[in-house]
């Protein structure tokens, strides 16, 4: 059985002395594995260098005893080359492939979260707010993988939080005054951020880039999501300490 699709790659190593082993998160197969043998020897072989973030078309044969597919052919698709010309740009590109591999399970097709990464990766050509695009991201693919905080209501007694809110990192989402007890290590969040959360999660791509972050915001934002995803993945994103 031979497939195609196409594929962001993730990520790179070489493998013995001729080949590379890829990482990607396909179209229509979410998160694969693939050997390309061969390609170190003789680049002319396939039509990319498979470089991170490029977009390739893709043919493999799926292996029936292991994770690692054999990819017959690799045909560039897109670079971003304005990404790969900016240092900070392309740190954020670097992040997301990183939160990606870390977050998404092997072989489980995912469309949302291909199509987030490539709006991601044309507007970070352009856009000046890397950082609002980064936090975007963030709470795009928590809410696509199923990760999402419960910024809803009180994640204790269910009701709507009324004056000021808490974050609780532990139990995953907002805490109100009322069930707030001394011992819970419990992190302020004003309305505003927890507006802006709601508001990237409903609204699609281009609504999400015309919303505006106060600097409030936006620390309230790198500290709580940040944590979060370092909290419930059990592992820091690497690339997060250059962002």
């Amino acid at each position: 059985m031979i497939l195609k699709t196409e594929g962001i790659v993730l990520k790179t190593f070489d493998f013995r002395e001729t080949s590379r082993i890829a990482a990607f998160f396909t179209k229509d197969y979410g998160k694969l594995k693939g050997i390309l043998k061969g390609i170190r020897n003789d680049p002319k072989k396939f039509g990319s260098h498979i470089d991170r973030f490029s977009v390739n078309d893709i043919v493999y044969y799926p292996s029936r005893t292991s994770e690692l597919h054999l990819v017959s052919q690799c045909d560039l698709k897109e670079y971003f080359f304005p990404v790969r010309q900016d240092y900070r740009r392309s740190l954020a590109a670097n992040y997301i492939l990183e939160l990606v591999d870390v977050v998404m399970p092997l072989e489980q097709a995912n469309i949302k979260v291909y199509h987030l990464m490539q709006d991601c990766l044309n507007a970070l050509g352009s856009l000046r707010d890397i950082d609002k695009l980064v936090y975007i991201f963030q709470i795009k693919i928590l809410l696509f993988s199923g990760f999402r905080p419960h910024i809803d209501s009180c994640v204790k007694c269910q009701k709507k939080v009324a004056g000021k809110a808490k974050f609780s990192l532990k139990s995953g989402g907002l805490i109100c005054p009322r069930c707030c007890v001394p011992a819970m290590s419990l992190t302020s969040i004003s309305h505003g951020t927890i507006a802006s959360i709601l508001h990237v999660e409903q609204s699609p791509w281009q609504g999400c880039l015309r919303l505006g972050l106060t600097k409030t915001v936006k620390s309230e934002l790198k500290y709580i999501l940040n944590n979060f995803l370092v909290y419930h993945l059990e592992r820091r994103i690497k690339t997060a300490n250059y962002l």
